[in-house]
């Protein structure tokens, strides 16, 4: 098969993520894999497999995620038997571009839970099938957007950064940061967007007790990064809270941490905490579409009403409080983790649809 991935671009957040991990593995699958991106470069483009073709539409850098100058003159090289849209901007062109191409089976995804703009509502009608990362998202297209559930296939994030059975913690990374053996360290792994909320993360903790030992550490970049750091330094959290860049591969975080915290206002499913779980962190999270399916609740995660701080902290202090509880916690959640998100059943379930969508030649 001939399969073309199409993303904005290569940031640091979790679809891009997935858009290298799926074009790497249908190129080692033995298919010609493409992947195509609207802008050049970016934080994640240096992880893309060398028997990946690599098609970049913008000859510079223009900062525009839509611009997509020969988006169809590129398919029609590529000539592929399924086109995948992942990134926001790739769904919007993906009814136009099965418009224009009829012989392939163009797949539109669906992966934010952030309002979806006309031309991707409008794609949703016009494409051969839609996957969605949960089931929570899949219910949004039938329910929300009247898509037959016939055209949606659930299939979760894979594992990017799977974990050992048991890893042992990392203390060295823990010392250069400050923390003790006795500190309760909360993570959480995310772009710095407004929507990420890495900013009531910060209002949490400063809610927390301050004879505690405990430190928050906010790994990621974006533009919401620059003001967590001042409300951090607002709130007299400087030594407790850990900004610390962006980590092409976030293991060394994950077994260095022992909470997974999370208070997005938009998920679809959030490859953090899976990675987080398959690292035996449990988790206690703001309820948002999608995040029940990253854990097990109740069991390995905790899911609190968006914006109760109480909550969030009433949660936290068992957690907190108790290593023996965090520690029951890691198995199950290991567990939960390579059962739900294996990389390589995922990738099946992936090249098991396009083989099937890759028969029909012509739109229904």
């Amino acid at each position: 098969m001939k399969i073309l991935v199409i993303q904005d671009h290569l940031r640091s957040g979790g679809t891009e993520r997935q858009s290298v991990l799926l074009a790497n593995a249908v190129a080692a699958a033995g298919h010609e894999s493409t992947l195509l991106t609207l802008r050049p470069g970016g934080a994640l483009a240096g992880t893309v497999d060398p028997r990946v073709r690599r098609a970049v539409l913008q000859p510079f850098d223009t900062g525009l995620d839509w611009f997509a100058p020969g988006l169809h003159r590129a398919a029609r090289q590529a000539a592929p038997d399924v086109i995948l849209c992942m990134g926001r901007m790739a769904n919007c062109y993906a009814g136009g571009l099965q418009q224009a191409r009829p012989e392939s089976a163009v797949v539109a995804t669906m992966r934010t839970g952030k309002p979806l703009p006309r031309l991707f509502r409008h794609s949703l009608r016009q494409v051969r099938h839609i996957i969605a990362n949960s089931f929570d998202a899949r219910d949004r297209l039938v329910a929300g957007h009247g898509v037959e559930a016939g055209r949606v296939s659930v299939i979760h994030n894979s594992l990017v950064f799977p974990a050992d059975s048991a890893p042992a913690r990392d203390d060295a990374l823990r010392t250069a940061h400050g923390a003790t053996p006795d500190t309760v360290v909360l993570l959480c792994v995310a772009m710095f967007r407004p929507e990420k909320n890495q900013r009531e993360l910060v209002e949490i903790a400063a809610g927390l007790p301050a004879q505690g030992r405990w430190q928050l550490w906010l790994a990621g970049e974006g533009p919401a990064l620059k003001e967590c750091e001042q409300l951090a330094a607002a709130r007299g959290l400087g030594d407790r809270v850990r900004f610390l860049g962006f980590h092409r591969d976030p293991t060394p975080l994950y077994r260095a941490a022992d909470i997974a915290v999370h208070a997005s206002r938009s998920e679809s499913l959030s490859n953090f905490l899976i990675e987080a779980q398959a690292h035996g962190l449990p988790a206690v999270v703001y309820e948002a579409q999608g995040i029940a399916e990253c854990f097990v609740p109740d069991a390995t995660g905790w899911v609190v009403p968006f914006g109760d701080r109480v909550a969030f902290r009433a949660h936290l202090q068992p957690l907190l409080a108790d290593p023996a509880r965090r520690a029951a916690c890691a198995g199950p959640a290991r567990a939960y983790a390579r059962g739900s998100f294996d990389q390589a059943r995922q990738i099946e379930a992936y090249l098991d649809l396009f083989r099937r969508l890759a028969q029909t030649r012509t739109l229904p």
